[in-house]
């Protein structure tokens, strides 16, 4: 595998699959060419506290399977977009973060578990991969492959470089607000 991050404008990487120290370096790539902007997750979710050993699935509609988690521990969190547009897909988030991120519940849970919460609108560092760039696979925090493909936000948590994970195109538009708009790819 060849890695010419250091070497090449971030544009024209030559590297298909990323581990998560590269699409760090990625990242940073990014921002040295100014190819960044700032996002923060926005619109309302559904989440219910997660069974222990309860592996989620992030389905999205129209492109399937994006990640799967690693088993849930005791005090995870089973987060539901609410994103028609991309089948309300899930994702597990871990004990340590949904409070930071979400904070508290809206209303009581409904008849599922579920309950409605905002996000805290943390800003995010974020850019959208370019045709250039072209799709890509990358190690995800959490261990699982993921693919990035043109359109698609690369997003980092700022106090956490190494929380640099993929969202879907359809889905960062459907539930993200850009709070400073990155440059066109």
């Amino acid at each position: 595998m060849t890695i010419a991050l250091s070497l090449t404008p971030a544009a024209h990487v030559l590297a298909q699959q990323l581990t998560v120290k590269d699409q760090v370096e990625l990242m940073e790539s990014m921002k040295a060419e100014g190819k960044t902007g700032l996002a923060r997750k926005t619109k309302e979710v559904d989440a219910r506290p997660a069974h222990a050993g309860e592996v989620v699935i992030t389905i999205i509609k129209g492109q399937g399977v994006e990640t799967k988690s690693k088993p849930a521990e005791e005090g995870d969190w089973v987060v539901r977009n609410r994103c028609a547009e991309t089948g309300n897909e899930e994702i597990l988030v871990k004990a340590a973060n949904f409070p930071e991120r979400y904070g508290e519940a809206l209303a009581p849970a409904d008849n599922r578990g579920y309950q409605p919460f905002r996000p805290t609108g943390a800003e995010m560092n974020y850019f959208i991969v370019s045709k250039s760039l072209g799709e890509f696979v990358f190690d995800a925090p959490w261990g699982e492959r993921m693919v990035a493909m043109p359109g698609d936000a690369i997003v980092q948590v700022q106090n956490d470089p190494s929380d640099t994970y993929r969202i879907a195109a359809a889905s960062f538009a459907c539930t993200y607000e850009i709070t400073t708009p990155a440059p066109k790819p």
